[in-house]
C-alpha cells in the first residue's frame, strides 16, 4: 500500500513542500497502525516550515503534523485495550516516566521525551510508549476534526492551570489565531467575568466577539497597552496570556496586568531570542510570570473529556477542509488569508 505525505524541509530559508509516496509504515510490538481521518493544521506547524524548530523535538526534512485522529487498522503483538476498528487520536508526546522531570511530575519537560510527527498522511505508525501513555479512544458521537484539536486544547489547559484564573477575573489575550481562540473559551468556561483580546486583523478578532470576547482590540489602529489600561480603569488585566510568541508581545503582555497579576507566556519565541523584563514592574508591582510547554497525558484526557461533553466546542474554529494533496496551498492559505484558523486535511 502507498501513502501520500508531506516532506518539509529548510533549505537556506526556501520553504520546501513535498507531497511524495512511501511505503505504508510497518508496526512492531506494542505499537497500532492507524489510518488517519482528519488532521488539522497548527501554528506549530507553520513554524516549522518558516523558521525550524527545536532539534531536540523535530529535525526537518521530516513528515511532519501532529494534530490528528483516525482508525486503527492494525496491532502489534502485546497491545492491551486497543482493536481494529478503534476510533482513537494521540497525543504527540510520550514521556518515559523515569527522568528526574517525570519523577517530579512535569512530564512534558521529560529529559527523554518521545516525539510523534507525521500526521500530514494516511497513515501513522503510533510508538508503543504512546500507546502505553498517551492514547485517547473517541466516543462515536464525536468527529474526527473534533478530536484532532485535542492536542492543542490539552496544551491550553495546560497554561490555563499555569495561569491560574479564577471566576471574576479580567483576562487579556495577545492574539486571536486558533491558540487565542481556544484560550478565550476556556478563560469563559473557567469563570472569567470579562475577556478581552487583541490581534492585528480585524477578521479574527470579529470571530472572537462571536465566541463570546467582552472588548477586542485591533493592534494596528490602537496600542494594545493602553486599550488594555482603558478598559480596566487603568488598572490592567488580572491574567494576561500571550498567544503569538514574539519577544516584543512578551514585553507588552507585563505592561498589560495589574499590580499582583499575573502574566503567562505561552506562545513559543523563535530559538535563541530574548526578551526584557523590567525589574521596576516586576519588583514593586509583584507581578507573576510564568510560561507553558506543550502537556501531559492527563491534559490530553483531559482535552479530549471536555470535547466530548460538549463543555468546550472546537468545532467551530475549522474553517477549511482540504485534501491531503493540497497541503502547500493549506500552508499558503494559512500564512496569508486573514479569516482562516484552522484547516482539517482529509487524505
Amino acid at each position: 500500500m502507498i501513502e501520500e505525505i508531506m516532506q518539509a524541509a529548510m533549505l537556506y530559508g526556501v520553504k520546501d513542500l513535498r507531497v511524495e509516496e512511501v511505503k505504508k509504515p510497518k508496526i512492531g510490538s506494542g505499537e497500532v497502525l492507524v489510518k488517519i481521518k482528519a488532521a488539522t493544521t497548527c501554528g506549530t506547524d507553520l513554524k516549522i516550515l518558516q523558521r525550524g524548530y527545536l532539534d531536540r523535538i523535530i529535525r526537518v526534512p521530516t513528515v511532519f503534523g501532529h494534530e490528528w485522529a483516525g482508525e486503527v487498522v492494525d496491532v502489534g503483538e502485546g497491545v492491551v485495550g486497543l482493536e481494529k476498528g478503534n476510533r482513537i487520536r494521540a497525543g504527540n508526546s510520550a514521556p518515559c516516566l523515569r527522568c528526574e522531570m517525570c519523577r517530579r511530575g512535569k512530564y512534558n519537560l521529560c529529559e527523554d521525551m518521545l516525539w510523534l510527527w507525521g500526521a500530514y498522511a494516511e497513515y501513522i505508525r503510533v510508538p508503543a510508549r504512546t500507546v502505553r501513555v498517551n492514547v485517547q479512544q473517541i466516543p462515536q458521537h464525536v468527529s474526527y476534526e473534533e478530536a484532532a484539536i485535542a492536542e492543542p486544547l490539552a496544551c491550553v489547559l495546560h497554561g490555563a492551570d499555569r495561569a491560574g484564573i479564577r471566576l471574576g477575573d479580567t483576562v487579556a489575550i495577545i492574539g486571536a489565531g486558533p491558540i487565542g481562540l481556544l484560550h478565550l473559551i476556556t478563560a469563559k468556561k473557567l469563570g472569567a467575568a470579562r475577556v478581552i483580546i487583541s490581534d492585528l486583523v480585524e477578521e479574527r478578532l470579529a470571530f472572537a466577539r462571536k465566541l463570546g470576547a467582552d472588548g477586542t482590540i485591533h493592534a494596528k489602529h490602537e496600542d494594545n497597552v493602553e486599550a488594555v489600561k482603558r478598559m480596566t480603569n487603568g488598572y490592567g488585566a488580572d491574567v494576561v496570556v500571550e498567544a503569538i510568541g514574539l519577544p516584543v508581545t512578551w514585553e507588552q503582555a507585563l505592561r498589560m496586568v495589574r499590580k499582583g497579576g499575573m502574566v503567562l507566556e505561552f506562545g513559543g519565541c523563535p530559538p535563541g531570542t530574548t526578551f526584557a523584563l523590567s525589574t521596576e514592574l516586576i519588583h514593586y508591582g509583584e507581578i507573576t510570570v510564568r510560561a507553558a510547554f506543550h502537556a501531559t497525558p492527563s491534559y490530553f484526557r483531559k482535552a479530549m473529556g471536555l470535547i466530548a461533553s460538549g463543555t468546550l466546542n472546537v468545532k467551530q474554529i475549522i474553517t477549511r477542509r482540504m485534501p491531503l494533496k493540497e497541503i502547500s496551498k493549506a500552508f499558503d492559505i494559512l500564512e496569508n488569508s486573514k479569516s482562516d484558523l484552522k484547516i482539517a486535511i482529509i487524505p
